[in-house]
């Protein structure tokens, strides 16, 4: 018998052709990029943002566990429908409308981010959450996650942008929290439980986001260290000068090495056994030009080798190489623990000097890279699952990575949220009183336990769950 053989037939009478049940659909939908593999009994594209009001009511009455789905990006198994059920598919959702007097965009949850750039780009105006899978990802996946990036330290991230939200609580009714003006206090602030309760609290069908200006000039630096502490210290000394590069980016010597072999070129020719750290400045002609001065001297200083990049083809070629990273860690082993742990820069020459001694006890690679002007550090403990040592270690490794990085003042995670990856691990940042606290919230808004159920609060050890053998369109391999 078809699990919720009834719900589904409701379903389809309540919205036909938006429901698909036949087996290559569920399969589509039935994993994210952690690439863990749960079927789920039918998929809901809707092509209207009242639909998803309609399946959640069903879902409710029926019993019938919902996840939200955009892409797929995620690495933590947020969008994974562990629990089976529904899976809502937004992609249909993409409208994106940019309000030029304003400097504001009003876009529908399944918008990429790559698009929602470009048009505020064609209008004159800045979106500047930049995550590595812009291309692939959605608006409305960012925003559960509060997805960040490479501009993160100047501009901020998804939080920062959001205005306004409109979508559907857990039990099926229509909400919007805030409004398409620049200021607002009235009423609870739920909006911002809704960036980054992972779709726990509701389902996102669209959102005002804030734009800023465009800016009118960059300059891009490549700087080059003996290592890794030398690297993150130097940082330090060109922040204390009140420098805000609009990107400061970090890649250790593994990352590097990796970059190059994805993209079969040298990230720093001449420089290939070196940490990098890769600087954009951004702003008005007058401001980078005096900047850029300061960097110059700065990198005269501390770097044992700097290169401007000559234009913006140049400079997007650097920012290329950086984006392989993730994904071109897979020729150190074929499975990997991704981890976006944030640490403050008081830590930063302690955490690098923890992870070298981290690397030397496991004995396996940990590549890391990630964006220094807010701490968000993207450590990748690489090992091959088929070997039952290497796992037990990288099991034990990750557990004393997320110990340390607390106990540095850090947090668990910058920009993937918690999901399903790392739910063995949110006790260690959060005590008892601070995690019933949310579930207390959890509980409020979805009584019946409908929407994303699963994620978060149940501990789920990934590395014991075998994985799927896939390409996805943003994979390196």
């Amino acid at each position: 018998m078809i699990k919720h053989a009834n719900a589904n037939r409701a379903l389809k009478r309540r919205l036909g052709r938006s429901v698909d049940t036949s087996e290559k659909g569920c399969w589509a939908a039935s994993f994210d990029s952690s690439k863990l593999f749960f079927l789920p009994c039918a998929v809901i594209t809707p092509r209207q943002e009242e639909e998803i009001g309609e399946v959640l009511t069903l879902a409710n009455k029926y019993g019938v566990p919902v996840t939200v789905r955009g892409r797929g990006t995620t690495l933590m198994g947020s969008a994974a429908p562990v629990a089976g059920g529904w899976v809502i598919d937004m992609l249909k959702l993409n409208r994106i409308r940019i309000d030029d007097e304003s400097g504001m965009a009003h876009v529908q949850a399944g918008a990429t981010t790559g698009d929602v750039q470009r048009a505020a780009d064609g209008a004159g105006w800045f979106y500047p959450p930049d995550p590595s899978s812009k291309e692939f990802c959605t608006i409305g996946g960012n925003i559960a996650c509060n997805a960040g990036g490479m501009h993160g330290g100047k501009y901020g991230v998804t939080r920062d942008f959001v205005i306004c939200l409109r979508g559907y609580l857990p039990t099926g009714e229509a909400v919007q929290w805030g409004t398409a003006t620049k200021k607002n206090a009235s009423g609870f602030n739920l909006r911002d439980l809704w960036i980054g309760g992972e779709g726990m609290l509701g389902v996102v069908t669209g959102a005002v986001l804030k734009l800023v200006p465009k800016p009118v000039s960059r300059w891009t630096l490549l700087t080059a260290f003996k290592t890794e502490t030398a690297a993150v210290n130097a940082a330090r000394k060109l922040f204390k000068q009140r420098v805000q590069p609009a990107i400061c980016e970090f890649l250790d010597r593994e990352s590097v090495h990796c970059a190059e072999s994805a993209t079969g070129r040298s990230v720093f020719q001449g420089q290939n056994d070196r940490a990098v750290i890769l600087l954009e400045m951004a702003g008005s002609v007058s401001e980078v030009k005096e900047q850029s001065k300061t960097v110059r001297a700065w990198a005269k200083d501390h770097a044992v080798a700097y290169r401007v990049a000559r234009d913006r083809d140049a400079a997007e070629q650097l920012w290329e190489v950086r984006r392989k990273c993730s994904g071109a860690m897979f020729e150190l082993g074929d499975s990997k623990l991704n981890e976006d742990i944030v640490i403050p820069m008081r830590s930063y020459s302690k955490f690098i000097t923890f992870l070298r001694k981290l690397k030397t006890s496991s004995g396996l690679a940990i590549p890391t890279f990630g964006h220094l002007a807010d701490g968000n550090l993207h450590v990748n403990i690489m090992y091959h699952r088929d070997d039952p040592k290497e796992s037990k270690i990288a099991e034990e490794t990750v557990a004393l990575l997320m110990k340390t990085v607390v106990e540095l003042g850090g947090a668990i995670s910058g920009e993937h949220g918690i999901g399903l990856a790392k739910t063995p691990f949110l006790r260690i940042q959060y005590s008892a009183a601070e995690v019933k606290a949310m579930q207390a919230v959890k509980n409020a808004l979805d009584p019946k336990g409908v929407l994303n159920p699963g994620k978060m609060f149940e501990v789920f050890e990934m590395w014991k769950h075998q994985k799927m053998t896939i390409h996805l369109p943003w994979d390196h391999k």
